[in-house]
């Protein structure tokens, strides 16, 4: 169950790969199902090299990630009021600490994957502004247990569906990031800085 659970979130932060060639041609949810496809093939190609050169394997990990995930955006939801006092140099040096971080663990992650079925859910939102930005739902079907999970979908200035938040099982991941993030601002006197250095 640890290990489904660890997929469901990694495969949450993945799922949007046409986004960089497609923009608004399709919509969220069919963005997301040609994305999980893609990143799915690229583990399933670079499994092996989890255990011979994971430099190699993470590399490849990596380069998906950064065409489908803002991770600017991504670190100003976790910096959250703090993005506001933060400078650009400090917030993309937070996106790239999250970049690494988010590219081991959830690569690390997704070699568990074992074929688990996987249900993408109509959008609650289809009537709302389509620039608006958009909730995604999927199931990850496997054994007793069925886990859900939201993410959250913008268009950039580009018109492309980005991902910068994610749910899973009713636990936001940018809050939760956030109250990590507000807690070593009160331990290092609100230095961002010192923060992004101690951030792990």
């Amino acid at each position: 169950m640890k290990s489904l659970n660890k997929f469901v979130v990694a495969l949450a932060f993945v799922g949007m790969l046409p986004a960089l060639s497609y923009g608004q041609q399709y919509t969220a949810v069919e963005t997301a199902e040609i994305g999980v496809m893609n990143l799915l093939s690229t583990v399933q190609e670079s499994r092996g090299l989890f255990l011979t050169d994971r430099d190699s394997y993470f590399g490849a990990i990596e380069e998906v990630l950064n065409s489908i995930v803002d991770f600017n955006a991504v670190a100003v939801v976790v910096m959250n009021r703090y993005a506001e006092s933060a400078s650009d140099a400090q917030k993309d040096r937070f996106a790239d600490i999250l970049r690494a971080t988010l590219t081991r663990f959830y690569g690390a992650s997704l070699v568990s994957y074992e074929g688990q079925e996987l249900a993408f859910l109509p959008s609650n939102n289809a009537d709302a502004d389509p620039r608006a930005d958009t909730i995604v739902g999927m199931e990850l079907r496997g054994g007793d247990t069925n886990l859900q999970l939201q993410y959250q979908m913008f268009l950039n200035e580009n018109d492309e569906w980005k991902l910068k938040n994610l749910s899973l099982v009713g636990i936001n991941l940018g809050r939760q990031y956030f109250t990590q993030f507000s807690a070593l601002m009160g331990q290092n006197n609100n230095d961002i800085d010192a923060v992004l250095d101690n951030w792990k």
